[in-house]
């Protein structure tokens, strides 16, 4: 999928839960399953077969479910692995071709340089990155639905960071978000997050882990880590000081 320029996170987001409930409705009647929907991981849920938009009575339920569009969602009873009639959450997100080729092209980036061939990579997968932005060797973007990940102009992504716009949740259960990083950032190497939403401006330290812990950072701040205090070593003119006789 490639990106639209006039893409807005929320359209996006609206047209990715509207595909994995069409996915989620085929694979549950296949599997005789109620797969269930919700707006928070633990949150009230809803029948994904409910919201059909196929359907004139389930096309008004999903435009009012989606009114107004969440940041997240969740996607559960799936089933666990070793039930007969279990749904695997891979099949509800993607189709397999799609799937692999989103994986190989994910991976060979996660090896190249910050170069524009990788951003142009990265469109082709489907996320949205701006001008003049520079992601680094081994910044890993998720290969999930890479759609949801949107990225401002002049934004540095550091060495061994992770983008990640889902989690799996075991016994059938997931759930998926966006994640948008304003311009002019500096997301230091080894920065982790999972949905969020990065102003303008914003710089993170090295080693910064942001989600579940933030769901949104204001523009121009730094974030980080509180560091551990640091005791120095007692010297030995200091000890002959505080032993030795007057």
């Amino acid at each position: 999928m490639t990106p639209r320029a006039t893409a807005t996170p929320k359209a996006v987001m609206r047209e990715v839960t509207e595909d994995i409930i069409r996915r989620a409705i085929k694979r549950g009647r296949k599997k005789r399953r109620t797969i269930y929907i919700s707006k928070s991981a633990n949150g009230r849920t809803t029948p994904v077969q409910t919201l059909d938009p196929d359907e004139p009575e389930g096309r008004k339920r999903l435009d009012a479910y989606l009114t107004p569009v969440g940041r997240h969602y969740t996607i559960s009873g799936l089933g666990a692995p070793e039930e007969r009639n279990a749904v695997s959450w891979r099949t509800i997100n993607l189709p397999l071709g799609r799937r692999i080729l989103v994986m190989g092209l994910v991976a060979l980036s996660f090896l190249l340089k910050g170069t524009p061939l990788k951003n142009r990579l990265y469109r082709l997968m489907g996320a949205h990155v701006g001008r003049n932005v520079e992601i680094m060797q081994m910044a890993w973007l998720d290969h999930f639905r890479p759609e949801l990940i949107f990225i401002g102009d002049n934004t540095l992504i550091g060495a061994f960071s992770r983008l990640t716009v889902h989690a799996y949740e075991g016994a059938g259960k997931f759930r998926y978000g966006l994640i948008e990083i304003g311009s002019n950032c500096v997301i230091g190497a080894g920065t982790g997050m999972g949905p969020i939403t990065i102003e303008d401006g914003v710089r993170t330290l090295p080693g910064t882990t942001l989600s579940p812990y933030l769901a949104r950072i204001r523009a121009g701040a730094v974030v980080g880590y509180a560091p551990p205090p640091v005791r120095l070593p007692e010297t030995k003119s200091a000890r002959a000081d505080v032993s030795e006789p007057l």
